[in-house]
């Protein structure tokens, strides 16, 4: 895909704006195989000092792990984002164009007792009822890995709690 498709598409994503407060997402991760291999959820908390946005994200996974990552993201220009957060290698490059992100980075994945140097290609898309879609390809030299799913809802906004019971219906 080529994010500059995406002009003119609405609503507008602004991350800055999107993410102020708190919000809400649910998410799979899928192995090259398509199986389902985790399930989890993550309240994030945001906030906006100057031109920095900092996500706080709390992640619960279904086995009970818990985790969390402190993003800094910083808007250079009116399409370009870039970030950081601990366990990203180097800084995240994003662009926006509409209701379109594409947002990449590489982090070393904890599998068990040792780690994984993976790239990740997020999509993110904003839709009219205020969901955000995130589809992330996940690939280690080229080759994909897996795939990454979320969904998340701005806490206070209409119908976040069914979207909890749609993703349920999903996942089964």
């Amino acid at each position: 895909m080529n994010i500059e498709d995406f002009t003119g598409r609405t609503p507008e994503l602004v991350l800055e704006d999107y993410f102020l407060g708190q919000t809400k997402a649910w998410g799979i991760f899928e192995d090259r195989f398509g199986n389902v291999r985790r399930e989890f959820e993550v309240d994030i908390a945001g906030t906006v000092d100057a031109d920095v946005l900092t996500l706080d994200e709390h992640f619960t996974f279904a086995d009970g792990e818990k985790d969390r990552r402190v993003w800094t993201i910083r808007r250079i220009n009116a399409n370009t984002y870039e970030g950081t957060a601990d366990d990203v290698i180097g800084t995240a490059q994003g662009k926006v164009f509409g209701n379109a992100l594409n947002w990449t980075y590489k982090v070393d994945l904890a599998m068990g007792d040792r780690s994984l140097r993976v790239r990740f290609d997020d999509w993110l898309f904003l839709q009219t009822d205020g969901v955000l879609i995130n589809r992330a390809r996940v690939t280690k030299w080229g080759f994909e890995v897996g795939q990454v799913t979320l969904f998340f809802r701005r806490v206070g906004d209409e119908n976040a709690a069914s979207l909890g019971a749609l993703y349920q219906l999903a996942a089964e």
